[in-house]
Protein backbone atom coordinates (compact mmCIF):
# COMPACT_ATOMS: atom_id res chain seq x y z
CA UNK A 1 0.00 0.00 0.00
CA UNK A 2 2.65 2.51 1.00
CA UNK A 3 4.90 1.43 -1.88
CA UNK A 4 2.00 1.95 -4.27
CA UNK A 5 1.44 5.45 -2.87
CA UNK A 6 5.16 6.29 -3.21
CA UNK A 7 5.21 5.07 -6.83
CA UNK A 8 2.12 7.13 -7.66
CA UNK A 9 3.68 10.29 -6.20
CA UNK A 10 7.01 9.75 -7.98
CA UNK A 11 5.23 9.18 -11.30
CA UNK A 12 3.02 12.25 -10.75
CA UNK A 13 6.00 14.46 -9.90
CA UNK A 14 8.16 13.24 -12.79
CA UNK A 15 5.38 13.72 -15.32
CA UNK A 16 4.81 17.34 -14.26
CA UNK A 17 8.20 18.72 -13.20
CA UNK A 18 9.61 21.45 -15.41
CA UNK A 19 12.02 19.69 -17.79
CA UNK A 20 14.52 22.54 -17.40
CA UNK A 21 14.82 21.71 -13.68
CA UNK A 22 16.60 18.54 -14.79
CA UNK A 23 15.40 16.56 -11.76
CA UNK A 24 13.47 13.33 -11.32
CA UNK A 25 12.68 11.28 -8.25
CA UNK A 26 12.31 7.57 -7.56
CA UNK A 27 9.66 5.99 -5.33
CA UNK A 28 12.29 5.43 -2.65
CA UNK A 29 12.85 9.22 -2.53
CA UNK A 30 9.22 9.75 -1.45
CA UNK A 31 8.49 9.44 2.25
CA UNK A 32 5.30 8.71 4.14
CA UNK A 33 4.38 11.34 6.72
CA UNK A 34 1.17 9.64 7.86
CA UNK A 35 -0.71 6.46 6.93
CA UNK A 36 -4.02 4.92 7.99
CA UNK A 37 -5.87 1.81 6.86
CA UNK A 38 -9.49 1.09 7.71
CA UNK A 39 -11.12 -2.06 6.36
CA UNK A 40 -10.48 -2.08 2.59
CA UNK A 41 -9.59 1.64 2.39
CA UNK A 42 -6.38 3.52 3.12
CA UNK A 43 -4.96 7.04 3.04
CA UNK A 44 -1.38 8.29 3.03
CA UNK A 45 0.14 11.76 3.33
CA UNK A 46 3.46 11.90 1.49
CA UNK A 47 6.25 14.33 0.70
CA UNK A 48 9.41 14.47 -1.38
CA UNK A 49 12.85 15.94 -0.69
CA UNK A 50 12.19 18.61 -3.35
CA UNK A 51 11.94 22.00 -1.57
CA UNK A 52 8.78 23.09 -3.40
CA UNK A 53 6.34 23.14 -0.46
CA UNK A 54 4.13 20.47 -2.06
CA UNK A 55 2.65 17.50 -0.25
CA UNK A 56 0.47 14.69 -1.51
CA UNK A 57 -2.58 12.88 -0.20
CA UNK A 58 -3.20 9.46 -1.76
CA UNK A 59 -6.53 7.79 -0.96
CA UNK A 60 -7.52 4.26 -1.94
CA UNK A 61 -11.23 3.38 -2.17
CA UNK A 62 -11.33 -0.40 -1.81
CA UNK A 63 -15.02 -0.62 -2.71
CA UNK A 64 -14.42 0.92 -6.14
CA UNK A 65 -10.78 -0.20 -6.48
CA UNK A 66 -9.80 3.40 -7.28
CA UNK A 67 -6.94 5.57 -6.06
CA UNK A 68 -7.21 9.35 -5.79
CA UNK A 69 -4.34 11.84 -5.58
CA UNK A 70 -4.71 15.31 -4.06
CA UNK A 71 -1.77 17.69 -4.35
CA UNK A 72 -1.37 20.60 -1.95
CA UNK A 73 1.06 23.50 -1.67
CA UNK A 74 1.75 25.23 1.60
CA UNK A 75 1.39 28.97 1.20
CA UNK A 76 2.21 30.09 4.70
CA UNK A 77 2.13 29.21 8.37
CA UNK A 78 0.38 31.79 10.53
CA UNK A 79 0.20 31.73 14.33
CA UNK A 80 -3.16 32.73 15.78
CA UNK A 81 -2.93 33.07 19.56
CA UNK A 82 -5.84 32.34 21.84
CA UNK A 83 -7.35 35.43 23.40
CA UNK A 84 -7.48 35.51 27.20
Amino acid sequence: MQNKAKAIVAEYFNSRVDKTDNVTIKPEDVYVVWFCKTLQNWKALLATPIPDGVYYEVTYNGDKKETYVDVYKKWENVCVKDSE
